[in-house]
């Protein structure tokens, strides 16, 4: 009814049942801001959650409250918080970003590349449709990204030739699922009711087309749906094991490196600030943190000093034998 996503639906339900277990199955209209209180406390201290799994346990809760029972919460304090660290994101070098991609197949490849040369989350690369692939003006529209924002960011020089090559396959793909009558494309409401044809209308397919047809588990209808973002997290994961870097890297990495390497090359930290759909500068400032670090920054006092290392011992400098007094 509210037309929120799948994901925050099933979420939220998923919340409301641990909420409901928690109590030992007591409706939660015989429930109060007290009991709400007690659950995110258990949640912080006794299954220490992220203070995000936190939050969404809350907004969960709120809602139920407010737009179900109609009871909204009166929250004094949300017990013991979950405690949010203040990590600084895995950035690789451009080195590093070139030996992951050569571990990638083609679709992969694709959408990682989009990931790094446009910036784009992970949703926001899958969910990508034929109509938001500008080759003429050099550019990416994003749709409803993170917020419910659209935005209009870079497109990344040297993939329009190879994403024209995958068009054409994702279009002969289509053509010969409409031969065959598989229902069109997955629409928001609004849009389906505004554009009632489009559904099945060539600018709307998803660009990363899934491989295998699919039941919608709304509507029920069997479609082919956007590529799985976690086939594609996992072939991540394989090619950055595969590459030797050393570093934990996911496709979110990607984004964190295109922030950072084009702060590095001179870009205007508002221009970045736009092309990541942040609302605060602040959150795009983080990145500037890591160009100071490393050889660029204050040097170490150890380079002044004028010795050598000592000769390496027999068998390696590490052999399992302790060392001698």
């Amino acid at each position: 009814m509210r037309r929120y996503s799948i994901r925050t639906e099933q979420a939220y339900v998923n919340w409301v049942k641990r909420f409901i277990r928690f109590h030992h199955l007591t409706h939660p209209k015989d429930l109060g801001a007290a009991d709400v209180e007690r659950f995110l406390t258990h949640l912080a201290v006794d299954k220490q959650v992220a203070a995000s799994t936190q939050n969404q346990a809350l907004n969960a809760l709120v809602f139920l409250y407010r737009q179900v029972l109609r009871s909204p919460l009166k929250l004094e304090h949300i017990g013991v918080r979950a405690k949010r660290p203040e990590n600084l994101p895995t950035v690789l070098t451009e080195a590093e970003v070139e030996r992951v991609l050569a571990q990638l197949a083609w679709e992969p490849w694709l959408m990682v590349a989009m990931m790094y040369g446009s910036g784009l989350r992970l949703m926001e690369c899958v969910r990508l449709r034929v109509k938001d692939l500008d080759f003429e003006y050099s550019a990416v529209t994003v749709r409803a990204g993170k917020g419910g924002k659209d935005r209009i960011v870079t497109f990344a020089q040297g993939l329009e030739e190879p994403l024209q090559q995958h068009l054409q396959a994702v279009r002969a793909q289509f053509d010969r699922d409409r031969a065959a009558g598989v229902a069109g494309v997955w629409m928001p409401d609004a849009l389906l009711r505004k554009y009632p044809g489009a559904a099945r209308r060539w600018p709307w397919q998803f660009a990363f087309p899934a491989r295998r047809l699919s039941v919608d588990p709304r509507s029920g209808a069997r479609r082919r749906h956007h590529f799985n973002e976690k086939t594609l997290q996992k072939a991540v994961a394989r090619a950055v094991q595969a590459s030797g870097i050393g570093k934990r890297a996911s496709c979110h990495t990607f984004r964190h490196c295109f922030a950072t390497h084009l702060l590095a090359s001179g870009a205007d930290i508002r221009t970045v600030q736009e092309q990541l759909g942040h609302s605060d500068v602040r959150t795009t400032q983080r990145y500037t943190h890591l160009l100071g670090r490393g050889g660029q920054s204050v040097p170490s006092p150890f380079g002044r000093l004028r010795l050598q290392p000592p000769p390496v011992p027999p068998g390696g400098s590490v052999d399992g034998a302790e060392p001698e007094a």
